[in-house]
């Protein structure tokens, strides 16, 4: 009996507490689906206005609060403004946006003491009495007031109030609204950021549109002015395209029919000497032409009276009318009458020449002031094209009045004219021939001096404006040409220089300019060159052509040609200093044996004493030194040869290679006596510099006998482990006799290596590498550019690259911009470049300081 006493206290209890967890899980659940439903109102609600309601029909599934209001705090003001209201009893006693009390009542007491605070009808009256707060409204069975937490700060009370005794707040109640008021700020924070969005996306919206709506006029604006500028550029066209005024009239109406309602149009002109109105164009549907009148008040002289566009309706007609403005010779019939009549007058800046008017029937158009406005734009540039045209068409009658009349004094001066064009034309071809003749030579039939000189001082102003274009200038004088004038006669002398002339012809382009200056002076004026090499390579044509014999009379001739080449310089401001620079550079070269071609230097137009021209031609007394420059590979790869090239400082050339230089020796003996000087300092710095080889220009003139001898007793002098390479000139070599040849093959056996400089400087002549035995061969800057540019210089590079193959020859590179190409002919099989120059210390100072002084 007590066991089953005691299972059934067991039952009990545990029913009890399944009751308790039951009722907790259902107030868990109720908060937790109160949650839900308030987050989900949060989401979707856009305005405070409508959150409110929701969480009221929220609480009221699980809370007594059909009595329910929310009070926020205002930052600005510092009180309490009612945000929602809804009571059984009292309704909206205060409007939203009005000031109130709460403050003073049980919310303001909530607010102050910032905690949940229940109250009933009695515990409410008691804190009345006690001055804690003011009883407003209609008193409460229940009331109960949460705080509603912003972070940590209070922003307002949640209260819910019961009117009935019998349903009043659990604990759990409570509870649920205090959770409702942690989640209600937030709530309201996401609303308001809601709200904020929405306000901004309607200010921007209000924004967009009102510019949309700006913009929609500005392109509404634009489409119109560019459909005016459209048709303006129709009108403007007019006065070319149009054939005649027929023409003008008709297209003048298609573009009115672009504009406004033209199917009625006519164009009516005013001639206000005579007064009458003429109507050269009229398309209508009652008016097939219309005849011209005297000027009378109708609506077109309206328009011409008053300047103005005139817009007519049925309406104004009658009072026109009745006025007397317009006045009717003739009644027309109602059908006949236009229902909409508008005319623009034609202005010009003589006045109004006439209008142009567009009308319509049976109220098939409506003309308005859009019309009005667009009629009188076009109005004015019509009436600038239709008087063009007028006063084309008057011209044209006047000029056809006058071929008429022309034509017959055409007819009586044909004959005269006839007989005048055969005089002009005999006078034209006696002037072509005394201007030939002026301007060429009579023997060669070439330009003579005058004609040069004019072509010269053209190219002259030419390359001043555009310095890139260059020229040069050949001054070239025969050899023995007195000698064959006075064995053959001067007969011969003309044939000679005939034949000459047809020579020098076949070795210049067709624009450049052969002339004869008289005698046996020629002078050839060379434009558009690239390089200074291209006159040198005319000059060793005619060279060359020079040395073949000439037959006249049966007796072989023996002449040749010095030459004198100047190029053309910024310091150039007179043909004559052109001229005299090529003349000047003639006669050193005649005077260096003849036959040969020399460029113009400084020195040999300085005018200088005697004594000072001594001076200056003492090589010796001149400061020298070497630069060195490397032999490298495509990679940059250093060897273990060097280029040793001398330059000295002359008073007047300034800093100049000794190659230069050694043409302006006082005699051989000291040319000789400073280039074996250079020589031993040139193995000497080799030596200081640790070079393998070192590659050093010498001239022809050690090759002479007597001077081959000391040449040779100089490099036995020389020991060390340094090497000497001797340069010989390609050109040098070329014309060097026979003695010097030999005495150039014995150096290889003598143990000497030698090599070839400059080679194919203005040709390629194979024959010089498999008559010599040559180390090295050092090709011209000029040849090594012409292989990039010419497909035969390629050709020529690779026979080249043939023979010093077989013969191990080293190939080497050269030029002042070759390392800028060496990729390229890298490419066409050259392997080695001279490298950049380096300066050495200077190798010899003047020996004479007092020389120097006077020098300077």
């Amino acid at each position: 009996m007590e066991d089953k006493l005691s299972a059934s206290s067991k039952l009990a209890y545990q029913n009890k507490r399944l009751k308790v967890l039951l009722e907790k899980y259902k107030q868990s659940h109720h908060l937790q689906n109160a949650l839900i439903q308030l987050s989900e109102q949060a989401s979707t609600v856009a305005e405070l206005t409508l959150l409110y309601p929701a969480i009221h029909d929220i609480l009221q599934k699980y809370v007594p609060s059909k009595s329910f209001y929310v009070v926020l705090s205002n930052q600005d003001t510092q009180s309490l403004e009612l945000s929602y209201f809804s009571d059984e009893k009292d309704g909206i006693a205060v409007a939203l946006n009005q000031t109130n009390s709460f403050d003073e009542g049980a919310t303001g007491y909530v607010f102050k003491q910032g905690k949940t605070t229940c109250f009933t009808k009695q515990q409410m009256q008691d804190a009345a009495a006690k001055g804690l707060f003011k009883a407003l409204g209609t008193p409460a069975e229940h009331w109960v007031g949460v705080p509603v937490y912003q972070e940590r700060n209070i922003i307002g009370v949640l209260a819910a109030q019961s009117y009935d005794t019998r349903k009043g707040y659990s604990d759990q109640q409570i509870q649920l609204l205090e959770v409702m008021s942690l989640y209600l700020a937030t709530a309201i924070e996401r609303v308001k950021k809601r709200e904020l969005l929405e306000s901004e996306v309607k200010i921007r919206t209000r924004a967009l549109t009102q510019s949309n709506d700006a913009l929609n006029l500005e392109i509404e604006q634009r489409k119109r002015a560019l459909q005016r500028q459209q048709i303006l550029f129709k009108i403007s066209e007019l006065a070319t395209q149009a054939k005649n005024l027929n023409d003008a009239y008709i297209k003048i109406h298609e573009i009115i029919k672009t504009i406004t309602y033209a199917e009625n149009l006519y164009i009516a002109l005013y001639d206000k000497e005579s007064g009458w109105i003429s109507f050269p164009y009229c398309v209508d549907e009652f008016k097939d032409n219309t005849q011209p009148r005297r000027f009378a008040k109708g609506y077109s002289e309206l328009v011409i009276s008053t300047e103005e566009t005139q817009l007519i309706h049925p309406c104004r007609a009658k009072k026109l009318i009745e006025k007397g403005v317009v006045q009717r010779a003739k009644p027309v019939k109602k059908e006949q009458m236009a229902t909409s009549w508008l005319g623009a007058p034609l202005k010009t800046s003589q006045g109004v020449m006439g209008l142009i008017v567009c009308q319509a029937y049976y109220n098939k158009h409506i003309f308005n002031q859009d019309d009005c406005e667009l009629i009188t734009f076009v109005s004015h540039q019509i009436a600038a094209v239709l008087q063009t045209k007028l006063a084309n068409q008057s011209i044209k009658k006047s000029h056809q009045e006058l071929e008429f009349r022309v034509s017959e004094k055409t007819k009586e001066l044909r004959q005269t004219n006839l007989h005048l064009q055969m005089q002009m034309e005999e006078r034209k071809k006696i002037e072509q021939q005394l201007y030939h003749d002026a301007h060429h030579d009579s023997l060669t039939s070439l330009p003579n001096r005058s004609l040069f000189l004019t072509q010269l001082e053209k190219t002259l102003q030419h390359f001043q404006r555009f310095p890139e274009h260059h020229f040069a200038v050949l001054f070239i004088d025969l050899d023995k040409f007195k000698d064959i004038n006075d064995q053959l006669g001067h007969h011969a002398g003309d044939q000679f220089l005939i034949s000459v002339a047809e020579l020098f012809s076949q070795c210049i382009r067709e624009h450049d300019l052969l002339a004869r200056l008289g005698g046996d002076e020629f002078v050839i004026l060379l434009t558009h060159l690239t390089e200074p090499q291209q006159a040198e390579d005319v000059a060793n044509r005619i060279i060359d052509l020079m040395k073949k014999p000439f037959s006249l009379k049966g007796t072989s001739l023996q002449s040749g040609a010095s030459i004198g080449i100047t190029y053309s310089k910024h310091d150039y401001t007179h043909t004559d200093e052109i001229i005299r620079d090529a003349d000047a550079a003639m006669y050193y070269a005649k005077n260096s044996g003849r036959n040969r071609y020399e460029l113009f230097h400084p020195l040999l137009s300085q005018s200088v004493s005697q004594q000072e021209l001594h001076i200056l031609h003492h090589l010796d007394a001149l400061p020298m030194s070497f630069r060195s420059s490397e032999i490298i590979t495509l990679d940059e790869q250093h060897q273990s040869e060097s280029l040793f090239e001398a330059f000295g400082e002359h008073p007047i050339l300034g800093f100049t290679s000794f190659d230069i230089l050694k043409k302006f020796a006082s005699d051989k003996e000291q040319h000789l006596e400073v280039e074996l000087q250079l020589l031993q300092r040139a193995y000497a710095q080799a030596l200081e510099a640790n070079v393998s080889m070192a590659l050093v220009p010498c001239s022809c003139l050690l090759l002479e006998p007597h001077e081959f001898t000391l040449f040779t007793e100089v490099l036995s002098k020389q020991i060390g482990q340094s090497q000497l390479c001797l340069l010989f000139d390609e050109q040098e070599i070329r014309h060097a006799c026979a003695t010097q040849l030999e005495n150039l093959k014995k150096l290889p056996h003598l143990g000497y290596s030698i090599g070839l400089n400059n080679f194919a400087r203005d040709r390629c002549e194979l024959n010089l590498l498999t008559d010599v035995n040559f180390d090295y061969l050092l090709l011209s800057s000029t040849f090594s550019k012409r292989i990039l540019q010419q497909e035969s210089y390629d050709f020529q590079l690779q026979g080249v690259l043939a023979i010093t193959k077989l013969k191990t020859i080293k190939v080497i590179a050269k030029g002042p911009s070759i390392l800028n190409f060496r990729t390229l002919l890298d490419k066409h099989g050259l392997a080695f470049f001279v490298g950049k120059q380096h300066s050495l210390v200077c190798a010899e100072q003047s020996p004479t300081s007092t020389t120097q002084s006077q020098l300077s």
